[in-house]
Protein backbone atom coordinates (compact mmCIF):
# COMPACT_ATOMS: atom_id res chain seq x y z
CA UNK A 1 0.00 0.00 0.00
CA UNK A 2 3.02 2.27 0.66
CA UNK A 3 4.83 1.51 -1.99
CA UNK A 4 1.43 2.44 -4.45
CA UNK A 5 1.12 5.69 -2.95
CA UNK A 6 4.63 6.62 -3.53
CA UNK A 7 4.63 5.63 -6.87
CA UNK A 8 1.13 7.79 -7.42
CA UNK A 9 2.89 10.40 -5.50
CA UNK A 10 5.71 10.52 -8.22
CA UNK A 11 3.61 9.85 -11.21
CA UNK A 12 1.59 12.82 -10.33
CA UNK A 13 4.82 15.34 -9.20
CA UNK A 14 6.01 13.88 -13.09
CA UNK A 15 3.04 14.75 -14.87
CA UNK A 16 2.49 18.34 -12.75
CA UNK A 17 6.35 19.50 -14.19
CA UNK A 18 5.57 17.88 -17.60
CA UNK A 19 3.01 20.50 -17.88
CA UNK A 20 4.63 23.40 -16.82
CA UNK A 21 7.62 22.35 -19.22
CA UNK A 22 4.99 22.01 -21.80
CA UNK A 23 3.52 25.78 -20.80
CA UNK A 24 6.43 27.22 -20.65
CA UNK A 25 7.70 26.19 -23.80
CA UNK A 26 4.51 27.42 -25.13
CA UNK A 27 4.95 31.01 -23.86
CA UNK A 28 8.82 31.13 -25.15
CA UNK A 29 7.51 32.53 -28.52
CA UNK A 30 6.51 35.93 -29.51
CA UNK A 31 5.06 37.57 -33.31
CA UNK A 32 7.78 39.61 -34.86
CA UNK A 33 6.71 41.29 -37.64
CA UNK A 34 9.13 42.60 -40.54
CA UNK A 35 10.99 39.20 -40.66
CA UNK A 36 8.75 36.36 -42.84
CA UNK A 37 10.24 35.51 -46.39
CA UNK A 38 7.33 36.40 -48.56
CA UNK A 39 4.29 33.35 -48.43
CA UNK A 40 6.13 31.88 -44.80
CA UNK A 41 4.24 34.34 -42.45
CA UNK A 42 1.88 33.32 -39.52
CA UNK A 43 -2.06 34.53 -39.59
CA UNK A 44 -3.57 37.92 -40.23
CA UNK A 45 -0.68 39.38 -41.78
CA UNK A 46 -2.76 42.57 -42.35
CA UNK A 47 -4.26 43.95 -45.48
CA UNK A 48 -3.57 41.63 -49.02
CA UNK A 49 -3.14 38.72 -46.81
CA UNK A 50 -5.69 36.30 -45.88
CA UNK A 51 -4.23 33.84 -43.38
CA UNK A 52 -1.08 31.88 -42.40
CA UNK A 53 1.51 31.79 -45.64
CA UNK A 54 -0.36 34.56 -47.48
CA UNK A 55 2.36 37.69 -47.43
CA UNK A 56 3.49 38.81 -50.93
CA UNK A 57 7.16 40.27 -50.52
CA UNK A 58 9.93 39.26 -48.20
CA UNK A 59 9.73 41.25 -45.11
CA UNK A 60 6.62 42.51 -45.67
CA UNK A 61 6.42 44.58 -42.95
CA UNK A 62 2.69 43.95 -41.33
CA UNK A 63 3.53 39.94 -41.39
CA UNK A 64 4.96 38.56 -38.37
CA UNK A 65 6.46 35.01 -37.42
CA UNK A 66 6.96 33.59 -34.62
CA UNK A 67 10.55 33.87 -33.06
CA UNK A 68 12.29 33.21 -29.33
CA UNK A 69 10.94 35.43 -27.31
CA UNK A 70 12.85 38.75 -26.50
CA UNK A 71 15.04 38.07 -29.37
CA UNK A 72 12.90 39.67 -32.54
CA UNK A 73 14.14 43.21 -32.23
CA UNK A 74 17.40 41.88 -32.19
CA UNK A 75 16.84 40.16 -35.45
CA UNK A 76 19.08 42.53 -38.80
CA UNK A 77 17.87 42.22 -42.22
CA UNK A 78 20.81 43.20 -44.33
CA UNK A 79 20.53 46.18 -46.47
CA UNK A 80 19.30 45.71 -50.41
CA UNK A 81 19.40 48.42 -53.15
CA UNK A 82 19.09 51.21 -51.63
CA UNK A 83 17.55 50.58 -48.21
CA UNK A 84 19.19 50.31 -44.94
CA UNK A 85 19.70 47.40 -42.56
CA UNK A 86 16.36 47.03 -40.70
CA UNK A 87 14.64 45.13 -38.06
CA UNK A 88 12.28 42.92 -36.65
CA UNK A 89 9.54 44.90 -34.43
CA UNK A 90 7.14 43.33 -32.13
CA UNK A 91 4.36 45.63 -33.95
CA UNK A 92 3.07 45.68 -37.28
CA UNK A 93 5.24 48.06 -39.74
CA UNK A 94 4.96 50.31 -42.76
CA UNK A 95 7.56 49.20 -44.64
CA UNK A 96 7.95 46.64 -47.90
CA UNK A 97 4.70 46.23 -48.20
CA UNK A 98 2.98 44.90 -51.30
CA UNK A 99 1.59 47.50 -54.32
Amino acid sequence: MKHTKTLALAVAAAAALSAHATTASAQAQEKCFGVAMAGQNGCAAGPGTTCAGTSKVDYQGNAWSLVPEGTCESITIAAMGDQPERMGSLEALERDLPM
